[in-house]
């Protein structure tokens, strides 16, 4: 009878104890490490002493990737694109994004305005950029609805050219596209309806909206699927004033169609490299960040 009971306790370890252990490491396995990135402006005068620690610093944060703010003639922070890209890889950081532009064209310097941009995306494209954020806008795009078809007649037409390259094209906001208003609608929202979703996407910072008197989720819901990025903003570190929902907010991000977080860090309570490391440890926590 012992026999047989032994016998039996041995088949049901058998079986059982495999099946929890392979239980426990597939709930292992289901967990993803958060994709969040840094708008290299949070950084913007490190970056300018020293590019390379700056960049071993945020990848030792547990930054996955970056968007810069340092193009100029060809270059990325100074730095042949493929260096600077092969410079984000060394230290564990994709680069994935950045921010810039020109002013909106006149009829006059269109041409000089569309040949700056074939130099700009074809940089972009030998770093392997995913995309090109433009973050303001002339004043002629505030002044009257006709400037603001101007400009998004450039922004689609950038947004073309992008797309041709593989590359997204995108437009970031402030507070004055929220508060400025053109025949009683905000500026933003003839911005979403004036310019193409093919080619013009919205990088919708969180911080600024809110500033701006509106909301991030009227607007998912009004145009969804148009906000592929969003900077995950603050007044100084994210998380720290505690007046933005952040959890409300990233509830709706697959209505926002929004794929990628990137953190900006403007205003500090410490040093810019503290607070950005200090914002993704508030991000890293959060239990409702499914990036």
């Amino acid at each position: 009878m012992l026999k047989r009971k032994s016998w039996l306790k041995f088949l049901f370890l058998l079986g059982v104890v495999p099946f929890l252990f392979l239980g426990s490491t597939s709930c292992k396995r289901e967990q993803k490490e958060k994709m969040i990135g840094l708008q290299l402006w949070s950084v913007r005068d490190d970056m300018k002493k020293d590019a390379a620690k700056t960049l071993e610093a945020v990848g030792k944060m547990g930054y996955k990737f970056v968007e810069t703010a340092g193009y100029a003639d060809g270059k990325i922070y100074g730095l042949n694109p493929v260096d600077f890209k092969s410079l984000c890889e060394k230290n564990g950081l994709q680069f994935l994004g950045a921010h810039a532009g020109q002013n909106i064209p006149t009829d006059e310097n269109w041409d000089k305005t569309m040949a700056w941009w074939d130099v700009c995306i074809a940089a972009h494209k030998a770093a392997g950029a995913k995309w090109i954020v433009q973050p303001w806008m002339s004043d002629v795009g505030y002044k009257s609805l006709d400037g603001l078809k101007q400009a998004c007649k450039y922004f689609n037409a950038v947004g073309e050219k992008c797309n041709a390259a593989g590359i997204r094209f995108g437009y970031h906001n402030h507070s004055k596209e929220f508060t400025t208003e053109l025949d009683v609608k905000p500026v933003y929202d003839w911005m979403l309806e004036f310019t193409d979703p093919e080619k013009v996407m919205f990088e919708m910072d969180l911080y600024w909206i809110i500033e701006g008197g509106k909301k991030p989720c009227d607007y998912f819901e009004k145009y969804p699927g148009r906000f592929e990025l969003w900077h995950i903003k603050d007044k100084t570190e994210v998380g720290a004033s505690g007046k933005i929902d952040f959890a409300a907010i990233f509830a709706q991000r697959k209505k926002a169609g929004t794929k990628y977080g990137i953190v900006e860090v403007e205003e500090y309570n410490f040093t810019p490299l503290e607070s950005c490391k200090k914002s993704l440890d508030f991000l890293l926590a959060a239990d409702y960040i499914d990036l």
